[in-house]
């Protein structure tokens, strides 16, 4: 399946969801040789269509701000994003083995992917609303766009954002509600108040009341070592197990077919014989 606009030839890599208004597709652009991934919404409801481009225009946001390119094609018009690697914050995200500082370095990260985002308030909430928050290997957070568009609500504000993005922040530091969390009890007393009408006013709120970084010991920073480098320490024993098990079939194979496995000979009685001369004689 292939998607085209003026400067962009788009290739299927991955149907992510199908609903009744949007279909949700990773691609490739065929016209660089970097072979780069996008995000790509594809419309096909008409009135989504229209509710979707007056919430940008509302915003006056156009391609250089948020977007990549839109056009219509396939009955569906399409707007494209950077593809961001799926890691779901909610997946993740290891509150119990991180500590309160790290918690709340992860909430300002959130906060400020929304600051910077870039999107009109009722795409934004959506991705909050659908957990379209990425947690990459660094701790840093980022704003997919694999988003159903069906519940799409263009009288959404920066206060229902902000309300929304508390609530997440709130779950992530609740691992450290019985430690001197000012933070998680400011929240706490925030949202139940209903106080929050915009993301600066959480960002501050956080930022103010973060534990100070403190200096990890040795295990712990060992522990957090592990933990970063784990799927390239997987890949590595993947290989390793790989190779061992190419070297057993090949002895297998030679054990069978001359009845002697000559590589072994390196390690059982290797300087038995030099040349003409038998030493165990």
């Amino acid at each position: 399946m292939f998607y085209q606009s003026q400067r962009m030839k788009l290739r299927c890599v991955r149907i992510v969801k199908k609903s009744r208004t949007n279909d949700i597709v990773i691609c490739e652009d065929l016209n660089t040789s970097a072979r780069n991934l996008y995000t790509l919404l594809a419309i096909k409801e008409h009135q989504t269509v229209k509710t979707y481009l007056e919430v940008f225009e509302q915003a006056h946001l156009t391609a250089q701000d948020s977007y990549i390119d839109s056009f219509s094609d396939q009955g569906a018009f399409c707007m494209v994003f950077a593809y961001q690697q799926e890691r779901p914050l909610k997946d993740f995200y290891m509150g119990e083995s991180y500590t309160l500082a790290e918690c709340e370095n992860v909430c300002i990260s959130v906060i400020m992917a929304c600051i910077t985002s870039n999107l009109p308030y009722p795409v934004l909430y959506l991705i909050l609303e659908q957990g379209q928050l990425h947690l990459a290997k660094d701790h840093t957070v980022c704003l997919g766009h694999q988003i159903d568009l069906e519940e799409l609500d263009p009288a959404r504000t920066e206060r229902d954002c902000v309300v929304q993005c508390a609530s997440i922040l709130r779950d992530l530091l609740r691992p450290k509600s019985s430690q001197k969390a000012f933070s998680y009890r400011l929240l706490e007393k925030k949202i139940a108040r209903k106080s929050y009408r915009k993301l600066t006013e959480l960002y501050k709120d956080i930022r103010i009341t973060a534990a100070p970084g403190k200096k990890k010991g040795i295990r712990k920073r060992i522990a957090g070592w592990f933990r970063r480098n784990q799927d390239g320490m997987f890949r590595f024993l993947l290989y390793l197990c790989a190779v061992l098990a190419f070297f057993v079939i090949v002895s297998l194979l030679t054990q069978l077919i001359v009845g002697d496995i000559p590589w072994l000979r390196l390690f059982f009685n290797g300087f038995e014989t030099i040349g003409t001369e038998t030493l165990t004689r």
